[in-house]
């Protein structure tokens, strides 16, 4: 179902579902002994997408699933999932290291570090997501009995809309050098709103602030890879429809547009991670152009 301007969502439907699809790749990862994250494998049943649940519980057999040789699905997904969350996990503990005590995770969607990761004293956490999707999050998590580890802290706002506003009246204070994470997002987002996004990120970022974007090349063959991939996940039962969820049409290439607004930038490509870990690097279509993963600090520090 094509987006449109002002749509929402919940964790079952849309933009969401991709939120609990993570979360399933997260808790395959998990129980692979790739990362720990205790809680992707109980958010995702409670959401209830039974394709996903079973995903989840590693009830599916992933070469049924999968199209061999595509660099795409649910092993390579579980695979990926677990270097990014890896890599992401070690930007935190940097910027903790670093003196940062203030933290932002937007579109937040199933993301447990709030609950899984020990934060420092004084260390503030931000989740900006929908209302529905937050909601839902923190009524699951503690019914499962799990407290935040640390200042928690819920921003019930659309990335598209004004969130700069709701987050300052939650508590967030753009004096302090702050942590961003942009995980699975901003392929989401229309071209004009990725900028106006990170826009929005410098000005309220104090001098010393990271950021780390994941990004998707949103080419064609990627797309049409993705949707070879769905198609075969339909075919074994799932009955969300992921397809044309993102945005296309030409778009600012993040590592340089925050180059070119003050942010010192580095690139590290998925192969690279995935090699790192000793996992398969899937191989490339032609035409496909691979993720990589943005990091940034803003001024001299």
């Amino acid at each position: 179902m094509a987006r449109t301007d002002n749509d929402t969502w919940d964790l079952a439907t849309s933009v969401g579902a991709t939120a609990t699809m993570v979360a399933a790749g997260r808790a395959r990862a998990t129980k692979a002994g790739l990362i720990d994250d205790q809680f992707a494998e109980p958010l995702v049943r409670a959401v209830g997408i039974d394709f996903f649940t079973r995903w989840a519980a590693g009830e599916l057999d992933s070469a049924e699933v999968d199209i061999p040789d595509l660099p795409w699905g649910m092993q390579r997904m579980t695979d990926l999932l677990a270097v990014r969350t890896r890599h992401i996990d070690a930007f935190v503990s940097d910027a903790v290291a670093a003196g940062i005590r203030q933290t932002v995770i937007l579109a937040s969607g199933l993301d447990a570090r709030g609950y899984r990761l020990s934060w420092p004293a004084g260390m503030t956490l931000f989740e900006v997501d929908q209302p529905q999707v937050l909601e839902f999050k923190a009524e699951t998590l503690a019914a499962l009995g799990a407290q935040p580890k640390g200042d928690l802290r819920m921003v019930p706002s659309d990335l598209r809309h004004d969130w700069p506003a709701a987050l300052r009246a939650a508590g967030f204070d753009a004096g302090r050098p702050t942590a961003w994470i942009a995980e699975g997002l901003l392929a989401f987002l229309p071209p004009s709103a990725q900028d106006r996004l990170l826009d929005q990120i410098t000005a309220l970022s104090a001098d010393g602030s990271r950021l780390i974007a994941e990004i998707f090349m949103n080419t064609g063959e990627n797309l049409r890879v993705l949707e070879a991939a769905n198609r075969k996940w339909y075919e074994h039962g799932l009955d969300v429809r992921l397809d044309n969820l993102g945005y296309q049409g030409d778009r600012h290439d993040v590592a340089d547009y925050l180059a070119s607004r003050g942010w010192r930038t580095s690139r590290t490509l998925a192969s690279q991670l995935l090699a790192a870990s000793g996992l398969p690097v899937p191989p490339r279509n032609e035409g496909y152009r691979e993720n990589y993963y943005c990091t940034a600090l803003l001024g001299s520090r």
